[in-house]
């Protein structure tokens, strides 16, 4: 277990939300947390080494850019699973993949730069994995943010 300390909860309480749009934005959070940018930056790295997180960055509404993305799912057989998910995960299309307790035990989300993009990125998982993926389309966008206190 890695535990954190005051600094590194700060640095997680200060980062949820709010990210300064400047020319040196890990240099004004750094100020604002009384440390340097090197400081911040080495911090934030073993933070993700350690996988106390497991992702830092923007999040974009892909859509109004003109990309799309959906869930999708896929069965995987157990014996297969550690391979598959090598195989998934080396899409980049692939934001994210999780391991459920269902039928449909992998499931992912697919982010593209074009609509057409996930039928494309469905049919190349599939030719590369051998196993069909079923893509869930978002019926409705719901908005639920979400903020932590950390606390060392």
């Amino acid at each position: 277990m890695t535990i954190m300390d005051t600094l590194d909860t700060a640095i997680i309480n200060s980062l949820q939300g709010g990210f300064p749009l400047s020319h040196a934005p890990y240099a004004e959070v750094a100020a604002q947390l009384g440390i340097d940018e090197a400081t911040l930056l080495a911090r934030l790295q073993a933070l993700l080494d350690t996988k106390v997180l497991t992702r830092f960055g923007p999040m974009f509404q892909v859509e109004r850019m003109g990309g799309a993305f959906v869930l999708a799912a896929m069965q995987v057989p157990e014996d297969r699973f550690e391979e598959v998910t090598a195989q998934v995960n080396a899409f980049a299309e692939v934001a994210h993949n999780y391991r459920r307790e269902h039928r449909l035990n992998m499931w992912f989300v697919l982010a593209t730069s074009t609509p057409e993009g996930i039928g494309a990125t469905v049919k190349a998982i599939e030719a590369a994995t051998g196993l069909p993926v079923y893509p869930f389309p978002k019926e409705k966008e719901y908005f639920v943010e979400m903020k932590l206190q950390v606390r060392a």
